[in-house]
């Protein structure tokens, strides 16, 4: 009897164990997806743990009509205002194009007080050609012209992890190169032991004549092993019949493959199969971003499981 009693418990725990592995970690709501020439629909995805309205955002290229499109969805039981506004705990920008910041800027009058991180790069970018007091006002706490304060700009170090302001997440910031010398960024979030990586713009590290994009592999291998990586949110932004000379610092299909080939050499065959992998940065019109998709699921022979998605609809990792 007491080795049935034994047995049972030993099942209960290993099904417990299981299930709390699959319970998710963190939320997304994206407030803009693509790449291009939609200024409605530009790169920005809110992230906080489950059950938490901490947010961060992860680039910010549109913000109000994701937000209102999330709230049309009943993602949110909150006004669009009140979301920016007491929800959005900070802005993580990975590299100063307008298709990653504009959201940003022409919100600002109507945001809270809250915290805007990027490189040393990128942010003298946005202090310099943005918020200059010229172009627009200055929101920031740093940089030319009368500072409104608003936001507090904080200079993130490579490879360094910092406590994110106003939520109890940390993150990481790694380079990436988007068309060689400029500079992208990818961040890695975590909440206790479980991350989520979210990288900005970048060409495949051939093209770009880098490192980048392997030593991000080579820091992110032991989580994918270890499953504490819910998911990586990468772009494939034109599909396998764009030109190598007309990437202009992104990836196709057939690079996105090559790049995560090695991401496997270095976690192990089998580790990438069901590895949630959110395809962003796609560029219009729309039958190249139908095409991408198509490619993307057709030379999908790692078993990854490809997530593509939609403004304004709730995803758990």
């Amino acid at each position: 009897m007491r080795r049935i009693i034994s047995l049972f418990i030993c099942v209960l725990c290993c099904t417990f164990t299981l299930l709390a592995q699959r319970a998710p970690a963190f939320q997304v709501i994206p407030l803009g997806v693509k790449g291009g020439i939609d200024e409605t629909n530009l790169s920005a995805y809110m992230v906080a743990p489950v059950n938490s309205n901490d947010f961060i955002c992860l680039d910010a290229g549109t913000i109000h009509a994701g937000l209102k499109k999330a709230v049309n969805n009943k993602v949110f039981n909150a006004s669009t205002s009140d979301v920016l506004r007491n929800y959005i705990k900070g802005y993580f920008i990975s590299h100063a194009h307008l298709d990653h910041v504009s959201g940003l800027i022409i919100n600002s009058p109507a945001d809270s007080s809250k915290t805007v991180y990027a490189t040393q790069k990128c942010m003298s970018m946005m202090q310099n050609h943005y918020f200059n007091g010229e172009t627009w006002a200055n929101f920031g706490d740093e940089g030319p012209g009368y500072q409104i304060k608003r936001y507090h700009f904080k200079t993130l170090n490579i490879h360094q992890e910092v406590p994110i302001t106003n939520t109890d997440m940390y993150v990481t910031a790694f380079p990436l190169s988007h068309v060689s010398p400029f500079e992208s960024t990818a961040f890695l979030i975590r909440k206790q032991k479980d991350y989520i990586l979210y990288l900005g713009d970048t060409g495949p590290d051939k093209i770009e004549k880098s490192a980048d994009l392997k030593n991000l592999w080579m820091a992110i291998a032991p989580l994918i092993k270890k499953k504490q990586l819910r998911a990586m949110f990468i772009e494939v932004s034109f599909p396998n019949e764009q030109a190598d000379t007309a990437l202009f610092g992104h990836l196709t299909p057939n690079w996105f493959y090559k790049e995560l080939k090695v991401l496997q050499q270095l976690t192990g065959e089998k580790a990438l199969k069901g590895f949630k992998t959110i395809i962003t940065h796609q560029k219009p019109p729309v039958e190249h971003m139908l095409k991408i998709s198509e490619q993307l699921q057709a030379q999908n022979n790692l078993g990854l499981d490809l997530v593509f998605p939609e403004q304004g609809e709730r995803l758990e990792f």
